[in-house]
């Protein structure tokens, strides 16, 4: 499906981003695999991408700097030739209320989340542009895939950075996507709902916690990492070439609200 294709993963080396590298591998495509610590699980989800006859390294890279991303895809071109897909995918959370959150707190995660969104997208969209589309690879110029949340539709108190960050990623996506479109970029996001990785582990690592939380999941199960891998595989791949400035929930149905099925 991705048969020649140039993948670029942030935040790879687990839970979603790992998935989602490894199905872009299996799909056909080269993977790199990026990551800001963690060196061991990077290079054993390298070895997994390369068990399927293509190629991958891991490269270490704090997406919130800009001198590492710029560096980062540079690498990339020089080493694959080119860039087609880019995941920007690399988050993380700084939880508190918001009487007690810090300032730190906050811009670390705008940082990572929102900025370091904008920063890989720009640079994937350099290269876009100035190779155009290779129609015997895809009939697009290149693919952009934000790693949204729910949360850019659903408030979450006592997580006010996290949520404004994905908030923020909802409006770039898609005014990205306005603006790239008319270069055959096309740029779109994925909306996980609760997905099972270590970034959300005591919601549903007991019993109890996962009972709770399926109260808020509509079909009934939480998410698995590869879901989201199956979603970012489909939206890279020519397939969805008329899909343009989206974001795909891929949550069970959490954002239907399910509170409000017995009436509101």
């Amino acid at each position: 499906m991705l048969k020649g294709q140039k993948a670029l993963v942030t935040g790879a080396n687990s839970g979603i981003g790992k998935a989602t590298a490894i199905g872009l591998g299996r799909a056909g495509a080269d993977v790199v695999v990026n990551y800001v610590a963690g060196s061991e699980s990077a290079d054993e989800v390298v070895k997994e991408i390369t068990g399927f006859g293509v190629r991958a390294y891991a490269h270490e890279a704090d997406v919130s700097q800009e001198d590492q991303v710029t560096a980062m895809v540079d690498r990339m071109v020089e080493e694959f030739g080119t860039i087609d897909i880019m995941v920007a995918n690399a988050g993380l959370q700084r939880d508190a209320p918001v009487t007690e959150m810090t300032l730190a707190q906050w811009q670390k995660v705008i940082d990572v989340n929102l900025t370091g969104q904008f920063l890989c997208a720009r640079e994937a969209a350099k290269e876009f542009m100035r190779r155009g589309v290779v129609p015997e690879v895809s009939r697009s110029a290149g693919k952009i895939i934000c790693m949204s949340s729910v949360h850019q539709l659903i408030p979450w108190a006592g997580h006010v950075n996290y949520a404004s960050s994905k908030g923020g990623v909802h409006m770039m996506m898609q005014t990205l996507a306005q603006e790239l479109a008319p270069r055959k970029i096309r740029v779109n996001a994925i909306g996980p709902g609760a997905i099972k990785t270590p970034i959300n582990t005591s919601a549903w690592s007991t019993p109890q916690a996962e009972k709770d939380l399926l109260t808020l999941i509509p079909y009934g199960r939480v998410g698995d990492p590869e879901d989201i891998a199956r979603a970012a595989v489909a939206l890279a791949s020519d397939l969805m070439d008329y899909v343009v400035g989206v974001t795909l929930y891929v949550d069970g149905g959490m954002t239907l609200f399910p509170g409000f099925a017995t009436g509101g």
